[in-house]
């Protein structure tokens, strides 16, 4: 199958073509005819699968073929600002590609509201935006919603978990009743199965399953003090051409970094507490090829999308089963290979083979232990510590378990 069979404008064909898209995913051939024929869609497909372009694609042409009114005339919102920041960054390049370009704003939190709502003053005709951060604009008359034709929810089951639902609800309370509507997600649980229900009418279903991602998992154990040595002889070995490193804190992060560019690799660092322009910058340069190993936080582990990204090495292990999920989930993408390789260290405060224990639990895998040659450990746990700990594994953060009775209760009240 091809583009050229989907309906695509010959503008949009040009422009998927200059972009290297030689033919459509599964979720591309599935969801663009009933998008452009204007129907609501719930679509289900696996992270990495080619969701965003099933939706920018028709968005465009659907902005590109009708008169310009004042807008936005489509709301795309994501539940983190790296992948709003990825969404509006394909919408941009594929609209620079048109005759006609329709304009991509893109708002999100954690930075000075006043540049985002100075860049709307000529107005938009696509609005990309994190729901706290549009709700934020809204209430700065930075813009109006009446004009909205078509609403992307993008990650819809991550917007429910991450705490958004009230927010969400507040969103939609300001769009009009006719418009297509779209939601995207990767799983369908019931606060997402609800949330449908609300908000599409009579949509068309397409669920899209894949082979699972190809991803070789390797524990390996050492000592905490080896970690650092144990990880240049990896990227020396294995030679990844882009590998990244998860942390558990910004202080970390910027230490493993630092360390690593200080014996010849190509390293960049990736946190929270970075601006909008550094995130832009380091992640451009590990797609670029500039930087070699990204040392980052969990802030990568969710909607970050690097093609060709050979391996993920957790050098201290996730909080969660969950986060671990995703951590591992930036490699092996789209049919490609790839390798998650973690650190588990008996002498850890965190009892890492007792946590490692219940990762492996959770996602149904046995992941056999080695040793790297020349780094093997000094501490080995005991079966009592190996099968100890687990509740204060499993024990979530307050942060949590607010984020869960605010998804609970939105899905309750609908």
């Amino acid at each position: 199958m091809s583009f050229a069979s989907l309906g695509l404008s010959p503008a949009l064909l040009r422009a998927v073509r200059e972009l290297g898209y030689h033919a459509p995913t599964a979720i591309q051939a599935a969801a663009l005819p009933p998008i452009l024929a204007g129907a609501d869609v719930l679509a289900l497909a696996q992270t990495g699968s080619g969701k965003t372009a099933a939706f920018a694609l028709p968005l465009l042409q659907r902005l590109v073929a009708a008169p310009p009114r004042p807008g936005p005339r489509a709301l795309v919102l994501a539940p983190t600002r790296e992948l709003a920041a990825q969404t509006a960054e394909l919408l941009r390049e594929l609209a620079s590609r048109l005759l006609h370009r329709p304009k991509v704003a893109l708002a999100f939190g954690g930075v000075s509201i006043n540049p985002q709502l100075m860049a709307l003053r000529g107005g938009c005709d696509v609005m990309v935006a994190t729901p706290g951060r549009l709700l934020d604009l809204l209430e700065h008359n930075g813009l109006t919603l009446a004009g909205v034709e078509c609403l992307v929810l993008d990650e819809a089951d991550r917007l429910l978990a991450a705490g958004f639902a009230d927010e969400l609800h507040r969103v939609l309370a300001q769009l009009p009743a006719r418009r297509q509507s779209l939601l995207f997600s990767a799983t369908c649980p019931a606060g997402v199965q609800a949330l449908a229900e609300q908000l599409l009418h009579e949509p068309v279903r397409i669920a899209i399953e894949e082979a699972p991602p190809q991803i070789t998992q390797r524990a390996i154990q050492l000592d905490r003090a080896q970690r650092l040595p144990a990880l240049r002889q990896l990227l020396r070995d294995e030679a990844w051409a882009r590998a990244l490193v998860f942390v558990a804190s910004r202080y970390t992060a910027e230490l493993v970094s630092d360390k690593l560019f200080a014996h010849g690799f190509k390293a960049g660092v990736l946190h929270g507490e970075l601006s909008q322009g550094a995130r832009r910058d380091v992640l451009a340069a590990l797609k670029a090829g500039s930087v070699q190993v990204l040392v980052a936080t969990d802030v990568a582990a969710r909607g970050l999308h690097v093609e060709a990204l050979d391996a993920v090495v957790n050098y201290e292990l996730p909080r969660s089963a969950a986060d671990y999920t995703h951590r591992i989930g930036r490699t092996g993408r789209a049919g490609a290979q790839g390798v998650a390789v973690s650190f588990i260290c008996a002498d850890s405060a965190e009892n890492a083979e007792s946590h490692f224990r219940l990762i492996e639990k959770r996602q149904g895998q046995r992941v056999p232990r080695e040793c790297l040659p020349g780094f093997e450990p000094q501490a080995v746990a005991t079966e009592a510590q190996a099968s100890g700990g687990i509740k204060s594994a499993t024990r979530k953060s307050k942060k949590d378990k607010l984020r869960e009775a605010a998804a609970k209760a939105a899905t309750d009240g609908h």
